[in-house]
């Protein structure tokens, strides 16, 4: 789950992550799916979480990796960049990692989020922001959403079941391994918890075929 900016919506429409898990379960309604196979990194992670927490019988496995957990939401890192969005300046700071790509790799902007900044394509920047700036609303719809991270949901947690695993890659500025373990002792069905030494946040993109066998793995065995 992640938030890619070329969804239509309504200009007043709630674009909070807890209106996002609700969505979700709007949408299994709707297609008359009762369970599924979740798995989220990053805000995504924080969403799947409270999918579960609210709709545990919906949820046959669920998978997390580096993401917003308890009280890390949103991350002490990434607080600069919350203050500058919702200060006005978003619109401008995705205009230039557009127009100069190596803004988008450098260590004040995305890089610290890979273990190789470098190999990440102008093709897929390219992707992940230009829907962003192609109009006000959807800069706006984006600002509203960092601006409503909203989480409180650990009684909830400790009584979710559904197989978990948590993958976790050690070297996040943003997702700290301690919170990890914290979802590892709050839900009574986590696994083990793997983690990838080196990894950073987007470790799901950069180590695809590990990251990859160890969710089959998890999908089979349950």
């Amino acid at each position: 789950m992640c938030w890619r900016g070329d969804t239509e919506i309504e200009p007043d429409q709630d674009v909070s992550v807890t209106a996002n898990a609700n969505m979700l379960k709007e949408v299994l309604d709707a297609l008359r799916i009762d369970q599924v196979d979740l798995v989220g990194n990053d805000s995504g992670g924080g969403i799947a979480q409270i999918f579960a927490a609210l709709n545990p019988g919906r949820v046959r496995t669920l998978t997390l990796t580096n993401c917003d957990t308890h009280d890390n939401w949103p991350p002490e890192a990434f607080k600069p960049f919350v203050e500058m969005t919702i200060a006005g300046g978003l619109r401008d700071t995705l205009n230039a990692m557009l127009a100069n790509k190596a803004i988008y790799r450098s260590p004040e902007a995305l890089g610290p989020a890979y273990e190789r900044p470098e190999n990440v394509s102008d093709e897929d920047i390219e992707t992940y922001l230009r829907p962003l700036v192609r109009s006000d609303q959807r800069t706006r719809d984006l600002q509203r959403f960092v601006a409503a991270f909203d989480m409180n949901i650990e009684p909830q947690l400790r009584e979710l079941r559904a197989p978990t695993l948590i993958v976790w890659g050690t070297d996040d500025i943003y997702f700290p391994v301690k919170w990890a373990h914290w979802l590892a002792e709050t839900i009574p069905g986590a696994k083990p918890l793997v983690e990838l030494a080196g990894a950073r946040i987007f470790f799901p993109e950069e180590r695809s075929e590990a990251f990859n066998q160890l969710l089959r793995d998890h999908l089979l065995a349950a």
